[in-house]
């Protein structure tokens, strides 16, 4: 359907790639790959038609269109939101307009006439032509993809210039979307997304009729919507027959196979050149040695490319924080008639580690100035513990660094002099290595300004960070180093967003805010809240949802099934005492195991909690607060046994649930 051959891109003396030749074929679902800078964006406008390349070409069948999605820079004005949306489908406004005008014409001419049928009969053409748009499903289509998107009826009739630059990209993205390309080209389509939005768009991507060619840093999509994947790396391009964890796995088996071929090689090379050295100047070994030369001329060298190094970033030593890192009280907050929150109480306890989830617009950034005091609640109190100390990373951040100074003094001036001689390591966990970190700020991208906004907030020493999508503008290898360094950090920190892959392995709650209710704690990571999320969707909805294992409620009901009472006749006393006798054994044997775990949660709940009472009494003692390695060391012992607390209540609240369904079920 599609094919690159021999393509050629380069900036000035630096060649992004050559020689890049691949097809794609219909439906195909590939993803790009590689980091920051390796060519992936750059090819994307290429097959896009949004830049032209120094060489080779792209050829595709007339009819095959492509439509393209950028990370950035969308500005929409002048025009309805509903307008710009429906305009996907001006093709099929052209062909209505066409018919209408023929028709009016039809009215005027003699049905006896050649004209007359030869009119009719484009009529009917250009209706057989429209009836692939089905203008009947237009509204209901376009209504579909903007609520799935996240904006709201009351937004359809908003001029484009009045949303942000997210919402403008999620305006591009529904446009896109109805006009059914039979190439969709995305780059990065979930930064702007929240986590509602994200899942319909997963799900639509899942069911499109044409190819897809993605490039994301959420692996968890990747993995479950790509077949196939294109690497970049210094200058070259690899394929690879499967999705992004394949990919990560057959390239290390690649280069492995690589380095043994590459030492072979220089082993064959080196016995050659001692042949030669031996025998060069002998006379009847002459011929043989000159033989081996042309050899030697003519071997094709295995060059191994030097990987990208992947450098380790710890943060700061934090100060020792008190047990209560900040709290909000009965706390209530509304802008206007929009009730974000109200008689809302929670608490950010030492070394607890959340993720924010919700749909825009529900109170996650408003919870996050309240919790770091930055705003006041209209009612209700806010409490910042005695020894928090805060850093926060907002997007917002990113517009308000000068843009005369470089990024390096950009970062120094926020640095203490014991952190000054980290910035240069830091920077380069985030892809500013080399003269980069000498660009003055100004001439950044709007990414590069957020990572470097990013990379000011991390060096600050301090107990409690609250993240605001810190992983938008971060390729794998950055992601990884930030998600290594907060797995190892002691404090507390708070995450806003929806990158699952990211959150999953070290978060331990979930917090969601939805508009118009209360905001909601789920005991697990984000995986686990969406899980829950499905099951309650599916209850109210009156479906018996099957969950991934088998849990004590669906061996409940597969146990004891529904029974249909039938009048018969009475039963005697001896028979009734029988009867009563099989139910309490049956009721034994299955609420038996599960009241014995009951019971022994309850008895585990009270050690742990007796444990962490003593521990919070130990850390707050002046022995180990003047020490920072028995700090460290019980902040620690703290976080773990805060997790085993946490797991167990969660388990005790599931198992007295499924303990009353079983009761009830057998009764």
């Amino acid at each position: 359907m599609l094919a690159i051959k021999k393509l050629r891109v380069e900036f000035g003396a630096r060649v992004i790639f050559k020689d890049l030749s691949f097809t794609i074929m219909p439906k195909e679902r590939i993803s790009f790959a590689g980091h920051n800078g390796a060519g992936k964006s750059t090819l994307m406008k290429c097959i896009g038609g949004e830049l032209e390349a120094n060489g080779g070409e792209i050829s595709k069948p007339k009819d095959c269109k492509i439509g393209y999605l950028p990370q950035e820079g969308i500005h929409i004005h002048g025009i309805s939101l509903w307008d710009e949306t429906e305009s996907a489908f001006g093709e099929a406004k052209i062909i209505q307009d066409q018919i209408d005008k023929l028709s009016e014409q039809l009215t005027t001419m003699d049905s006896s006439t050649d004209e007359y049928l030869e009119l009719l009969y484009k009529i009917g053409d250009l209706d057989i032509a429209l009836e692939h748009f089905d203008p009947n499903t237009i509204k209901p289509r376009v209504e579909s993809v903007l609520v799935g998107l996240g904006f709201k009826r009351s937004d359809f009739t908003r001029d484009c210039a009045e949303f942000s630059g997210g919402w403008q990209m999620r305006i591009a993205m529904a446009k896109l979307f109805l006009q059914e390309p039979a190439v969709l080209l995305l780059d990065e389509p979930t930064n702007h997304l929240d986590i509602d939005s994200q899942t319909w768009m997963e799900q639509y991507l899942f069911n499109y009729s044409g190819a897809i060619i993605i490039i994301s840093h959420d692996l968890a999509l990747l993995d479950a919507l790509t077949k196939r994947t294109i690497a970049f790396a210094h200058g070259k391009a690899e394929e690879y027959a499967g999705n992004y964890s394949y990919y990560l796995t057959e390239s290390k088996l690649r280069k492995e196979i690589l380095v043994k071929a590459y030492h072979t090689q220089r082993k064959e090379i080196e016995k050659t050149k001692q042949f030669i050295e031996r025998f060069r100047a002998k006379a009847s070994k002459a011929t043989q040695a000159q033989s081996r030369i042309k050899q030697l001329e003519k071997v094709e060298l295995i060059v191994l490319e030097q990987d990208d190094a992947v450098m380790n970033f710890t943060f700061p030593s934090p100060p020792p924080s008190g047990q209560s890192v900040a709290k909000l009280e009965d706390a209530s907050k509304a802008y206007g008639k929009l009730n974000i929150f109200s008689g809302f109480d929670f608490e950010v306890e030492r070394g607890e580690r959340l993720a924010i989830v919700g749909p825009n617009g529900a109170g996650k950034s408003t919870f996050c100035r309240l919790i770091t005091g930055q705003e006041d609640p209209d009612f209700g109190t806010y409490t910042l513990g005695q020894k928090s100390a805060i850093s926060f990373f907002s997007q917002n951040h990113a517009d308000e660094l000068d843009p005369e100074r470089s990024v390096i003094e950009t970062c120094e001036a926020v640095a203490s002099a014991k952190n000054a001689p980290l910035v240069r390591n830091i920077l380069g966990c985030f892809l500013f290595r080399g003269d980069d970190v000498f660009k003055k700020v100004g001439v950044l991208s709007g990414g590069e300004r957020s990572r470097v906004a990013l990379v000011c907030m991390l060096i600050q020493p301090a107990n409690f960070l609250i993240l605001d999508e810190p992983t938008n503008h971060l390729d794998v290898q950055s992601q990884a180093v930030l998600q290594r360094a907060l797995a190892e950090y002691p404090g507390a920190y708070l995450i806003v967003s929806h990158n699952r892959s990211f959150l999953d392995p070290i978060v331990t709650k979930t917090l969601e805010f939805r508009p118009g209710e209360s905001p909601q704690i789920y005991h697990g990571n984000v995986t686990y809240y969406l899980d829950k999320k499905a099951d309650e969707k599916a209850a109210s909805k009156g479906i018996s949802r099957t969950p991934s294992k088998p849990t004590l409620s669906s061996l409940a009901s597969s146990s004891t099934p529904a029974t249909t009472v039938v009048k018969g006749p009475k039963l005697s006393r001896k028979e009734q005492r029988k009867l009563e006798a099989k139910k309490r054994q049956k009721r034994n044997n299955v609420l038996k195991p599960l009241q014995d775990e009951f019971s022994a949660l309850e008895h585990t709940i009270s050690q742990l909690e007796a444990k962490k009472a003593a521990l919070t009494a130990e850390m707050s003692s002046a022995e180990v607060m003047a020490d920072p390695k028995k700090t460290q060391t019980a902040s620690e012992a703290y976080q773990k046994l805060t997790t085993k607390l946490d797991n167990a209540i969660s388990r005790w609240s599931k198992l007295s649930e499924e303990i009353e369904a079983l009761e009830a079920s057998i009764s």
